[in-house]
């Protein structure tokens, strides 16, 4: 596929394409519908996985690959087919279950069983995991299945771990898998926007990150990295702004990611995303 200098957008999604409600706003919707159907090369990267990705951008006309669970997979938006799966080596997977056990935690875990992803649960050991499970079985997600044991999912091709904790049990954890195996995990460590107070570390290869994952994508759409621009918010966005040229944060983001920036708009709840995109493409005859 050839692009040639077309230019190609890569949204975040929670904070940044989403409002405030996890949701595409009525007017982001339209507009995001009517530049697609223009022709914009548009597309997100986001933590969410391809499931959640369909259920809130659900009728929106993608025809690039997404990116989710932080770069782990690259998927066609439609049919739900995988281009790329950046998973872990089963040993290394392992050894992270060791260590996520000897500090009394449950992992969640999302896989590729050559057929299907799975969301594996072992047990709801508090009530971040509940929120967690509840909210996916709620969503009608079809990868949400129960396990005896965490490693009976090494079988499997593990693309993240999750660990959903108290601040302190998890901080511990990432502090010591950090130490320990700095130059082969991607993690992001953070409080749930949607259900404070409790702390999720979410714990990947190092492959499966959203500045590997979008160089993958443009080899894939013929798309080049310098007619690239990315908007993010937060710290899983981080990567993606080292390596775009254009890196536009919401005026909601990070001070970390402002500072990365090339350019700081107006935040979430103000459909900046797509209004700045239509004021880089006039061509299309779409107005704010």
């Amino acid at each position: 596929m050839k692009n040639n200098n077309q230019p190609i957008y890569v949204s975040d999604l929670d904070g940044t394409l989403l409002n405030d409600d996890a949701e595409l706003s009525i007017y982001t919707r339209q507009k995001l519908t009517e530049l697609l159907n223009a022709g914009v090369n548009i597309t997100v990267a986001s933590a969410r996985a391809i499931p959640s990705l369909q259920q809130v951008l659900e009728g929106i006309p993608f025809t690039l690959p997404v990116i989710g669970i932080n770069g782990a997979f690259i998927t066609d938006f439609i049919k739900y087919k995988h281009y790329a799966i950046n998973n872990m080596p089963k040993e290394f997977a392992a050894h992270i279950f060791e260590r996520v056990a000897a500090h009394n935690c449950a992992p969640l875990i999302s896989t590729f069983n050559g057929q299907e992803d799975c969301l594996y649960y072992h047990e709801l050991i508090n009530a971040g995991i509940q929120w967690y499970h509840d909210d996916r079985k709620s969503a009608g997600d079809t990868r949400l299945r129960p396990i005896a044991h965490p490693t009976d999912s090494l079988s499997e091709r593990i693309v993240a771990i999750t660990v959903i904790n108290t601040y302190e049990i998890v901080k511990e954890l990432a502090d010591q898998l950090n130490e320990l195996y700095a130059d082969q995990l991607e993690m992001h460590f953070f409080e749930n926007r949607y259900s404070k107070p409790w702390q999720w570390l979410t714990i990947h290869d190092k492959k499966a990150c959203k500045s590997r994952a979008i160089p993958q994508l443009l080899d894939i759409t013929g798309h080049k990295i310098e007619n690239l621009t990315v908007f993010g918010d937060d710290l899983n966005d981080e990567n993606m702004f080292k390596i775009a040229p254009n890196a536009i944060a919401m005026q909601n983001a990070t001070e970390t990611i402002k500072a990365l920036a090339t350019d700081v708009i107006p935040r979430n709840t103000e459909d900046a995303v797509v209004k700045y995109i239509i004021e880089q493409n006039p061509q299309t005859g779409i107005t704010i």
